[in-house]
C-alpha cells in the first residue's frame, strides 16, 4: 500500500491510497482521480514530507490507526459529496441567504417553480419543514469555511 499527498488544480490537498505506484499512474492517466472537495479531475502529486521515526517519548494514549478500508470509505463519501455538490451547482439556481424566502415563494406559487440552493439558519430550515416545504440540508463546503 502506498499513500500519496495529492492536490487538484484549485489547490485542495488530500491523500490517495494505492496498491502501488503503477495503480496511481494508471488512475491518473485514465482521469479517474477526482478531488473530494470540488470534483476537479486535474490531480497531481503534492509535496510530501518523509516519515521520520523519533526516539522522543510517546504519548500514553495513541489513537488507533485508520484502516485502509475505513480510509477508502471516508474518501468515497467525500468524493460522492463533492460530486453531489457539483451536480447541485450545475442544475440549480443559487439564491444565497434568501433561500428560505425564495423557497416559500416557490412553494406558495408566488415565484416560478425551479430548483434552488443557498443558505439558511437552522431555525429557518425547521420553519420550512414545519410548513411542509421540502428541503434537503447539505453540509457547508469546507472550502467556504476558510
Amino acid at each position: 500500500m502506498i499513500v500519496y499527498n495529492l492536490s487538484c488544480a484549485r489547490g485542495h490537498e488530500f491523500e490517495g491510497w494505492f496498491t502501488d505506484s503503477a495503480t496511481y499512474d494508471s488512475q491518473e492517466q485514465g482521469g479517474t482521480l477526482v478531488c473530494p472537495l470540488c470534483g476537479d479531475s486535474k490531480i497531481r502529486k503534492a509535496m510530501m514530507a518523509p516519515a521520520l521515526v523519533s526516539s522522543a517519548a510517546k504519548p500514553d494514549s495513541v489513537a488507533a490507526p485508520v484502516t485502509p478500508e475505513a480510509k477508502a470509505n471516508a474518501d468515497a463519501i467525500r468524493q460522492y459529496a463533492a460530486g453531489l455538490r457539483k451536480f447541485i451547482e450545475n442544475n440549480a439556481e443559487y439564491v444565497g441567504p434568501r433561500f428560505a424566502e425564495e423557497a416559500r415563494k416557490i412553494h406558495y406559487g408566488e415565484a416560478e417553480e425551479r430548483h434552488i440552493y443557498g443558505e439558511s439558519t437552522v431555525n429557518e430550515a425547521k420553519e420550512l419543514i414545519d410548513e411542509g416545504i421540502e428541503i434537503a440540508p447539505f453540509p457547508v463546503d469546507p472550502e467556504d469555511m476558510n
